[in-house]
């Protein structure tokens, strides 16, 4: 499955959460992951995330494709980090 995570946490965990995410999937902007992962990878994230974040405070979303030709990604502007395909 392929997934897109999005966050807003309290600067206290921001770089947890960056952390974490960042085992699993790329990085793609301020605050913004994405990456192919199996189902297990994906309760892992799931449980990692709500160990770290505060869910009165903090808030996360968790798009699930699956698998990346699902959707479309525009640009507008500059992509901070491409994802390039290394073989």
């Amino acid at each position: 499955m392929y997934l897109i995570v999005v966050y807003d946490a309290d600067v206290s965990r921001v770089n947890k959460v960056n952390k974490f995410l960042k085992t699993y999937l790329y990085w793609r902007q301020n605050s913004v992951f994405e990456g192919e992962v199996t189902i297990s990878q994906f309760k892992k994230i799931e449980i990692g995330l709500k160990e770290i974040v505060n869910v009165n405070v903090d808030s996360i979303m968790i798009y699930k494709f699956p698998d990346k030709k699902s959707f479309e990604l525009h640009i507008i502007g500059i992509e901070k980090n491409p994802i390039e395909l290394i073989l």
